[in-house]
């Protein structure tokens, strides 16, 4: 009997890959908890398993004290004296309890007790295990599928493909056989979930690793790899024998090595740069297979290059989708911006016609009141270009200027440029001027109102008269017109100058 329930705790140990002592723990933990339930006490109970026997003894303790606080967990010298004679104080005195008499829900609470503890021992095995192996790669067999999610037999455990981390030109078949790396290994709440990955850089470095015998012994280095799954890798690889020529040993012969990884990727495109510890060189080389006019470094502090290429090779440096430019910046760790020569020559002069152009004052703008203008001074703002360049939110920004007052101030900037900075001052000069004789003559014509106001009457009826005389004559000259469109004009023939001459004799006579 005692044989053979070691022999179930070391095939059970070997099946789970744990310890036998941790089983062993287990049941002995199993047995104390189900004597605690069967007998509804708060002793200190404590279990020992006896391989000869077979036996799992439950024993209460005591420890030995010289004053007792609490009777349940502690005892005198006196009276521990009675059971065992040589008892001191800081002595644990075991009491034997009873397991023949524990019953069957006793005994399904012990069992319960020993899968816990076996399945928590199995986890933390399969966490220290894995927890060391993350960036490894390894051979995976596709299980099934949970959502959009895989699951993964690693042989010893189960492993979880997330979507994130599939590539996203691939498809997987059930039993599938697939290379990933294991990327991270999570306590969950249903123990150690190994995530693998399919999309991370890694994996081209250990296929590279597997393939290229120069980087496996450390001849040639990854130094840094950049990749979108499915689409586009970059890898900077650099030698440190000067003998070895890096991108060589990467390609091999005829391209062998480099074509196999290529497969395995299911036609990933992969490009392999050697690394420059200048930052200069290392950028042109990256941006391959575009050809870089030149590199310049507009801030180091913020790592951000500016780079300029032909007109003709500015989209393949930019790739499809922006994609070259990105893995490149990814791969040398600056924000990359690309220009073009025609670009760059366009941005210069506009620059130095900026530079050359004398700064038009705000006082120019027509419609614009001089409060307004203070503010914007005030606010870093000295000319009309500087006022032309700002977004409307960076206007509303300035302190005592809302909405329609930015709708104002663009009304004016863009009559300015409508009508020329010339017409725009001679326009603001002479409403200048008008606002000045409106505020001089304000009360002169406020009096020539008042005195008018008593002599309109007789005006309007003066004007009656006339203008019903108008009206007549227009209407007697609308009837003439009428009557002249009514005649033909073939109605009147010319008269002779001799039958004229004949009738003025005759009445003579």
């Amino acid at each position: 009997m005692a044989n053979l329930l070691y022999q179930q705790i070391e095939m059970l140990s070997r099946e789970k890959h744990i310890e036998p002592e941790v089983v062993v723990s287990a049941i002995e933990d199993a047995m104390v908890v189900a004597a605690r339930k069967f007998y509804k006490t708060e002793e200190d109970l404590r279990g020992k398993f006896n391989p000869e026997t077979g036996q799992v003894d439950v024993y209460s303790v005591l420890t030995v004290v010289e004053e007792v606080n609490d009777p349940k967990k502690e005892i005198t010298v006196a009276e521990a004296k009675k059971k065992n004679p040589s008892a001191e104080v800081g002595t644990e005195i075991l009491t034997p309890k009873p397991t023949d008499v524990l019953g069957r829900i006793a005994a399904q609470t012990a069992k319960q007790v020993i899968l816990q503890k076996v399945r928590e021992a199995e986890r933390d095995t399969i966490f220290n295990e894995y927890n060391g192996r993350v960036g490894e790669l390894v051979t995976v067999i596709v299980k099934r599928a949970e959502g959009p999610d895989l699951i993964v037999d690693m042989g010893r455990t189960e492993a979880r493909l997330p979507k994130r981390e599939q590539s996203k030109l691939e498809t997987y078949n059930i039993g599938e056989r697939l290379r990933v790396v294991i990327k991270a290994v999570d306590r969950a709440a249903k123990g150690p979930q190994v995530i693998v990955s399919r999309a991370d850089a890694s994996l081209v470095q250990r296929l590279f690793e597997m393939e290229v015998p120069e980087i496996y012994d450390g001849t040639v280095q990854i130094r840094h790899a950049a990749r979108e799954a499915g689409e586009r890798t970059k890898v900077a690889v650099m030698s440190r024998d000067k003998d070895v020529d890096p991108v060589g040993a990467c390609v091999g012969m005829k391209g062998m090595r480099v074509q196999s990884i290529i497969r395995e990727l299911r036609g990933e495109k992969i490009d392999i740069i050697p690394y420059s510890e200048e930052t200069v060189a290392f950028a042109q080389k990256a941006l391959s297979p575009a050809k870089v006019t030149r590199v310049q470094i507009v801030d180091p502090e913020a790592k951000k290059l500016e780079v300029i290429v032909e007109d003709s090779q500015l989209s393949l440096a930019i790739g499809k989708k922006g994609q070259n430019v990105r893995l490149a910046s990814k791969l040398i760790g600056w924000d990359i911006d690309i220009k073009s020569e025609e670009e760059k020559r366009q941005e210069i002069e506009a620059e130095m016609t900026a530079l050359t152009a004398p700064a038009t004052p705000l006082t120019s703008l027509a419609g614009v009141g001089a409060k307004t203008i203070e503010k914007m001074e005030a606010a870093g703002i000295p000319s009309v270009e500087k006022l032309a360049s700002m977004t409307p939110e960076q206007l509303m920004e300035i302190p005592g200027i809302g909405e329609k007052m930015v709708d104002k101030i663009y009304q004016a900037v863009n009559r300015f440029y409508e009508s020329g900075p010339e017409a725009a001052a001679s326009e603001g000069a002479a409403s200048g001027e008008t606002t000045e004789a409106a505020a001089e003559g304000g009360e002169e014509a406020v009096r020539a109102d008042a005195e008018e106001e008593g002599s309109s009457e007789v005006a309007e009826a003066a004007a009656e008269p006339e203008e019903s005389s108008a009206v007549q004559e227009a209407a007697a000259g609308e009837e003439t017109v009428t009557a002249a469109e009514e005649t033909p004009a073939e109605a009147a023939p010319a008269e002779n100058p001799g039958d004229v001459g004949k009738r003025e004799e005759a009445k003579s006579e």
